[in-house]
């Protein structure tokens, strides 16, 4: 029950997202003709089939599959570490993403192209950049893994490596942009604050598309990310060769969150808070995927909705992610202290 109202809920605020858009105005103000315009547009007629097809729905069609794939990613990376910290954000994935993008507009010079050029050649523009974050991502998880490898991978260790990765390849970053040109750099800042704004078909189709071909990937390696979830030695006793099966799902997990980024820009706390939330919501054991997916789509469509509709100016969504990760993250620290607090009490 508690999944289908976290669906539901999702589909309404993403219907509300398409009804709103960023200004309410282009609509009539009888509600059965918006009603009406609205699932005439969605089926490509009536007078605002463009506003809901081409500029609408891509939008909100990214808000849900990369706030499901962000949450999907988030609750691996937190199941390999055992910590609700173990995110792409805290490990530096995200960031090796976004260093591989730069790489790709501002030294390889695809960043140049514009709304102007043909389908065609904004869609090979958007392969290339996908294929810079993944190749950023799997490079930050590469040398993470192998900084962080003795004997095996212990959660905390690969943390500390990740965040001090993370730290290094934002020098990277900012270094990348005041080398860039004015113009160059300014499009690259407000795309790596995480944002949809530029989003269209032909830069949001191959993103979609890697992400549907992961599906099989993840669904494939679940049962040994249950295994791992009761610790090695159980697992290995089962057969599963832990470290080439941790190998494997980190690899699937970095995917994941470098076609979001290729595509929207790093988006921070998405993957840290949806699944520790999805998981209290269904009050389950371990992380679970599916509530992480969901719970991921709803936090980022209703970030995506709020920062076009409850600011005085639309800013970018990933700015509105950060603020609710803030939040959530002060959240979380205080109740460890209370927990902790409560237990010395006891024990006393």
């Amino acid at each position: 029950m508690v999944l289908l109202g976290l669906a539901a809920l999702t589909l309404a605020l993403a219907l509300l997202a398409l009804y709103l858009g960023s200004s309410s105005v282009l609509w009539s103000t009888t509600p059965h003709g918006t009603l009406g315009e609205l699932f005439q547009g969605l089926a490509g007629n009536g007078p605002r089939a463009l506003i809901v097809q081409e500029w609408r729905l891509p939008r909100v069609v990214a808000g849900l599959a990369f706030g499901a794939a962000l949450g999907v990613s988030g609750a691996i990376f937190q199941t390999l570490t055992r910590n609700a910290l173990g995110s792409p954000d805290v490990l530096g994935f995200s960031t090796g993403s976004y260093t591989g993008v730069l790489l790709t507009t501002l030294v390889l010079g695809t960043g140049g192209i514009s709304a102007s050029d043909g389908a065609l050649i904004r869609a090979a523009a958007s392969l290339g950049e996908t294929g810079g974050a993944l190749l950023g991502g799997f490079g930050a998880a590469i040398v993470v893994y192998l900084l962080a490898y003795r004997q095996g991978i212990q959660g905390f260790r690969l943390i500390i490596v990740g965040i001090a990765v993370a730290a290094m390849l934002s020098s990277v970053n900012t270094l990348l942009l005041l080398r860039a040109g004015d113009e160059a750099a300014m499009a690259a800042s407000i795309w790596g604050a995480g944002s949809f704004d530029l989003l269209a078909w032909p830069t949001l189709a191959p993103a979609l598309l890697v992400l549907a071909l992961l599906v099989p990937a993840v669904l494939a390696v679940v049962p040994a990310i249950h295994q791992l979830e009761l610790g090695d030695e159980i697992a290995a006793v089962h057969g599963v060769r832990v470290e080439r099966v941790r190998r494997a799902i980190l690899l699937i997990a970095v995917a994941m969150v470098a076609v979001c980024t290729a595509v929207a820009g790093p988006i921070a706390f998405i993957a840290l808070s949806a699944p520790q939330i999805g998981r209290l919501l269904v009050r389950a054991p371990g992380t679970p995927l599916l509530p992480a997916a969901l719970t991921g789509a709803l936090l980022l469509t209703t970030a995506d909705l709020a920062s076009q509709q409850l600011l005085p100016k639309a800013v970018p969504v990933g700015m509105v992610t950060v603020v609710l990760g803030g939040a959530y993250l002060v959240t979380l620290l205080v109740v460890q202290a209370v927990r902790s607090t409560r237990a010395r009490v006891r024990r006393v």
